[in-house]
């Protein structure tokens, strides 16, 4: 059985998306790292589902389901750099601001929905979307007053949501209009 995670992709993230026109369409790649410039997909394997997750004006929206493919190099990143200063991985330069450039970056192949930024996640809902740990704790969002996120840094990481939350997520995304 194949498993949900959210990330939380930042204003600058969501900024560059938008700037760079990448608004209606479904990013190839996303990239993982082990430096805090970046989420680490650890867990998460071919088949998962991750939730790009973004926080406007304390309303949390989905900006893509993504279904992980693989995380590994292939041809369709291009060659690898040879200094410091070369791109790592100019085949997804078009892709570059889901974190190309961060620190220990690997590309992580996927099956997308469209980015889009008009998937409300109801309030009541943000109430009772859970998560849980590798060992079975489970825990909701902190900072939700009255269906609105106060804060997101309870969002902010790479995290495992609940089979039922995963499945509410997933009616939401794909209720969205066309």
């Amino acid at each position: 059985m194949s498993d949900a995670f959210t990330v939380l992709w930042t204003h600058d993230t969501c900024r560059a998306l938008r700037k760079a026109g990448r608004v209606g369409q479904r990013p190839p790649v996303a990239f993982s790292g082990v430096h805090s410039s970046l989420p680490a997909w650890t867990g998460a394997r071919a088949g998962d589902e991750v939730y790009a997750l973004h926080v406007n004006r304390c309303e949390v929206f989905v900006v893509s389901r993504m279904r992980m493919i693989d995380i590994k190099r292939r041809d369709c990143c291009g060659t690898p750099p040879a200094t410091w200063e070369d791109p790592a991985f100019p085949g997804h330069g078009d892709w570059s601001m889901l974190g190309a450039g961060g620190c220990g970056a690997m590309a992580v192949h996927v099956d997308a929905t469209p980015v889009r930024f008009d998937v409300p996640i109801p309030g009541e809902l943000l109430a009772r979307l859970t998560w849980r740990n590798r060992r079975g704790q489970t825990r909701g969002l902190k900072y939700v007053v009255d269906g609105r996120l106060e804060r997101s840094v309870s969002l902010q990481g790479f995290y495992r949501l609940t089979p039922e939350s995963a499945d509410e997520l997933a009616e939401v995304v794909g209720s969205a209009p066309s």
